[in-house]
């Protein structure tokens, strides 16, 4: 067989290796920044101004107004999650990728120009979405707050991407395909499944940001988790697994424990994880059968979860003392044991049982983090250390270094998760407690609020350690690059793979087959991975009775709408859920005893969502007339005069800005036309007076409820003359007509459903 010569493209792994750790170390910081904020909610008021004197005797406002908001609580929370998901992870699955496929294949990637268009491409979009999420251009969806434009961005990159990796598979000199690759192929073709049909969305106009879910209310909850559920499953763990499988047994230099054991872990695990996205809606207002499917099927992951976890663990047999000097080692044991940890966690927190304590709570937050920090950082982590001295064709500069980074970034995992597994436990058992004459012992939301701070304050001590870290690897990082020579293109030789029948040979097993003829394996995986999102999604799209309507339940009036994309804007759905669930404590919490818990129908308007994933405050599905339009202006401007002991970040820009109507009847027109909303032509004509009339009663209950709010306006009004902004148009009028609709439907004599009409 003739010998082939051909190079290793490095030159584009250690352009993706570089972002992996600057973007790592911005979104670890981000990080602490917004843990930081839960303890500390005046920060942003000691750096740019207040009118708190308690704070600061300058008593000027207007430099935190001049922020709008861009470094607030909501909005740095989901820049966040993305810096860490798509840039700190996503860098590292492409870095590892495009190294280990090469050599898996023994073939230069399909295309050089391919692999720079998919960096740049990738590294395009992680600055749109800091720009834009510092903006408040978001959707609101967990995972997936990126607006059109960025979607379409993702998928032509992430197409690129594809095509890079099959087009490499194509002219590869390696006939069977190795786990790592599995792993790769199910992780492209579930995150490509999964965007396309999440993030299906209509633009308000194409020279615009803002668009419209194609799903509303409880089947755009369905997508929606069905999405960030199997994000995490096929883009934070699917293609982090073949890292695993590759780099693991090649830092022991020992064989994968087990090949039957890959095979099994691979296909149950591709097959069942999909299923499993409604147990992040269990209790609520769901259909049951989409609930118990996603519990059971959550349940069923342990298995191939944990053949994974044991798979990569057992690899180490014959080599545990080369753990003890090797921190590449050190950082994969326990990146395995976090994924095994937080795989089994999961499951447990699907179980009705468990859920109902833990759902809205730190609890999740600190599951969480054990994969985000454990898993997905160590492996990055134990990645980066084993390729540096490889691709620079050096020793590690520091082994002590690397060393210190691993015990400060266990100990920074320890310190972050541990608070917060106490802190959920404390909330969701003081949230539920009742006296004997049945009403709340902690009636106030405010009391388990302060009684979880000291456990926020722990674990910014943890975030300080893990980052702390990072740090030290930054330094290794750069001294190693300085006294190593960096090789851009490996010489290789290789036979060429010599063509042979697609038929399976005699003796052949089916599985050896189908790992010489990938197109088959890929399409298996799809039908693997479309079988569960299918039986679930479609059945609650098509079949109406899935979600019965409610004869009172109507749609947002013109100014209800704008707050509420301005209530998205801000990212309140970060600290704030809009589902009530069927337990006697939350009814009686949110609506008295003779309330209703949230109801399917109520929500057929809400393009997206906003049931929210944790309650940091209060739920307010119920809001809407509980409080005075003048506590929602004044909770707005400073929520520490309302609720003292508050954590919630202060929006005095609400009160200066002027709501921008230009796009209101569009946004009419769009919900009418597209997607049926009943607004009638004379709505739609009269948005301006509609606007106004509703706007002016706001305006008139603000100062019912406190004559000195007036009094301010007035003096306001007469500094500023014709420039002064009638304060019936401004932005805080919105957001409080939409808090004082939250819930109001239903509460009507008698609640009539499709059901019984």
């Amino acid at each position: 067989m003739e010998t082939q010569k051909f190079s290793y493209d490095n030159s584009i792994v250690r352009a993706f290796l570089y972002a992996m750790v600057v973007f790592g170390v911005v979104g670890f910081l981000v990080g602490l920044i917004v843990a930081t904020l839960l303890f500390f909610p005046s920060l942003p008021e000691y750096i740019f101004g207040t009118d708190d004197v308690t704070i600061s005797a300058n008593s000027n406002i207007m430099g935190l107004v001049k922020t709008q908001g861009a470094f607030g609580f909501g909005r740095l929370r989901m820049l966040h999650t993305s810096a860490v998901i798509f840039a700190f992870v996503g860098n590292c699955i492409f870095a590892g990728v495009y190294y280990s496929i090469q050599r898996l294949l023994k073939a230069r990637m399909f295309s050089d120009v391919l692999s720079w268009i998919n960096f740049w491409g990738w590294q395009l979009i992680i600055v749109t979405v800091v720009v834009t999420f510092l903006m408040g251009i978001n959707t609101s969806k967990e995972y997936a707050e990126h607006e059109w434009p960025i979607d379409i961005m993702i998928a032509l990159v992430w197409v690129v991407f594809g095509i890079n990796m099959f087009g490499t598979i194509a002219k590869r000199r390696v006939r069977h395909l190795y786990v790592a690759i599995w792993f790769y192929i199910a992780g492209w073709i579930g995150i490509t499944m999964l965007h396309i049909f999440n993030n299906l969305e209509v633009p308000l106009s194409f020279a615009g940001w803002k668009s419209y879910s194609a799903y509303a209310g409880v089947k755009d909850a369905l997508v929606q988790w069905w999405y960030g559920h199997n994000a995490v499953a096929f883009f934070l763990t699917t293609p982090v697994l073949g890292l695993m499988y590759y780099f693991m047994p090649k830092a022991a230099d020992r064989p994968v424990f087990s090949y039957k054991l890959s095979i099994i872990h691979f296909w149950s695990l591709i097959f069942i994880y999909i299923w499993a996205g409604p147990h992040h809606l269990l209790y609520t207002a769901l259909p049951g059968w989409a609930q118990a499917l996603g519990t059971t099927f959550s349940i069923a992951l342990i298995a191939p979860s944990w053949g994974g976890m044991l798979n990569g663990l057992l690899t180490l047999r014959g080599a545990w003392d080369k753990v003890r000097e090797n921190p590449v080692l050190k950082f994969f044991v326990v990146a395995v044991t976090c994924y095994g940890m937080a795989t089994f966690e999961g499951p447990l927190l699907a179980t009705k049982t468990l859920n109902k304590i833990g759902h809205y709570t730190d609890w999740v937050i600190g599951h969480v983090h054990v994969g985000a920090l454990g898993w997905n950082g160590f492996i990055a982590f134990g990645m980066l250390y084993y390729l540096l001295p490889i691709l620079w064709r050096t020793k590690l500069w520091s082994v002590k270094l690397a060393n210190w980074h691993f015990w400060l970034g266990t100990l920074g995992i320890i310190f972050y998760a541990i608070p917060l597994y106490v802190s959920g436990f404390t909330q969701g058992l003081m949230w539920k407690q009742f006296n004997p004459d049945g009403t709340l012992v902690y009636k106030n939301f405010l009391d388990t609020v302060t009684a979880v701070i000291p456990y926020y304050q722990m674990r910014f001590v943890g975030g300080l350690l893990y980052i702390a870290g990072s740090i030290l690897m930054v330094v290794n990082l750069i001294a190693t690059v300085r006294q190593g020579s960096f090789e851009k293109d490996v010489p290789v030789e290789a036979p060429a793979l010599a063509k042979i029948s697609d038929a399976r040979k005699e003796g052949e097993g089916k599985h050896l087959w189908l790992e010489r003829m990938p197109l088959y394996l890929s399409l298996l995986a799809f039908v693997a991975l479309a079988i569960g999102g299918m039986i679930e999604i479609i059945p609650t799209l098509t079949v109406k009775d899935n979600v019965p309507t409610i004869a009172s339940v109507k749609p947002y009036t013109p100014l209800e709408l704008e707050g509420r994309d301005l209530y998205i804007r801000e990212g309140c759905n970060a600290c704030h859920s809009q589902m009530i669930r069927p337990f006697r404590d939350e009814v009686v919490r949110y609506n008295g005893k003779n309330g209703q818990y949230s109801k399917a129908g109520e929500f057929i308007y809400d393009r997206p969502f906003l049931w929210g994933s944790k309650r940091t405050g209060p739920d307010l599905h119920r809001e809407g007339g509980k409080n005075p339009d003048t506590w929602h202006f004044k909770h707005m401007l400073n929520p520490r005069v309302t609720s003292p002991g508050s954590i919630m970040p202060r929006y005095p820009w609400l009160i200066y800005n002027e709501l921008d109507r230009t796009k209101t009847k569009d946004k009419l027109v769009l919900l009418k036309n597209v997607f049926g909303h009943p607004y009638t032509d004379e709505e739609i004509n009269n948005v301006d007076k509609l606007v106004d009339e509703q706007a002016a009663k706001i305006v008139e209950g603000i100062y019912s409820g406190d004559a000195e709010i007036k009094k301010a306006f007035d003096a306001q009004k007469a500094q500023q003359g014709a420039a002064f902004v009638p304060v019936e148009k401004r932005e805080i009028v919105a957001l409080i007509a939409y808090l004082q609709r939250l819930g109001t439907d239903i509460k009507t004599t008698e609640v009539k459903t499709a059901s019984n009409n």
